[in-house]
């Protein structure tokens, strides 16, 4: 599995959502990006996340960023969730899991004595030109959107890729 880091060209996918095929090229030279992976629609913690982004809409759109969700959901469970919680951004159906490897993230879980394959809570920030700003692995929900924040603005300001610290 890939360990994509700060500078590390995005790798381009494109995928269904709500409103149709969003390829992750088409943000080149327009919109940062802010590609988040989570396990599952309607749990706790997705919606706490997912809720997080929407209430930071209007500090992301600000940076000029755009935010992307993505998980193994289906594009009926992703309308239902987007309406619920009025997502204001693309929920992407990963259905066969190809850009959750591509990304790293699709892993081997453990969960009440079970193992399974499923996606790692995972959030990777992408420049104008395709490249990693930074991958933040394992994210614990509470914590995670000022980070984000904090380095989207960090980004902004430099105007280029931060390194990794």
């Amino acid at each position: 599995m890939p360990n994509l880091n700060p500078g590390d060209e995005a790798p381009l996918f494109t995928l269904p959502s709500i409103a149709g095929e969003v390829a992750l090229k088409s943000y080149r030279e327009k919109k940062r990006v802010i590609l988040y992976f989570y396990p599952k629609d309607n749990t706790p913690g997705c919606t706490r996340q997912a809720c997080a982004f929407r209430d930071a809409s209007a500090e992301i759109k600000k940076a000029n960023a755009v935010v992307l969700g993505v998980s193994l959901d289906t594009i009926e469970s992703h309308r239902r969730f987007a309406e619920k919680y009025s997502l204001p951004f693309t929920l992407l159906s990963d259905s066969d899991a190809s850009v959750s490897k591509s990304y790293g993230v699709y892993k081997l879980k453990k969960m009440y004595g079970r193992e399974f394959w499923g996606i790692e809570r995972s959030t990777f920030l992408i420049d104008l030109a395709g490249r990693i700003i930074r991958a933040f692995p394992k994210v614990k929900v509470d914590a995670h959107l000022s980070e984000v924040l904090a380095e989207l603005q960090g980004a902004k300001e430099t105007g280029r890729s931060r390194e990794k610290r």
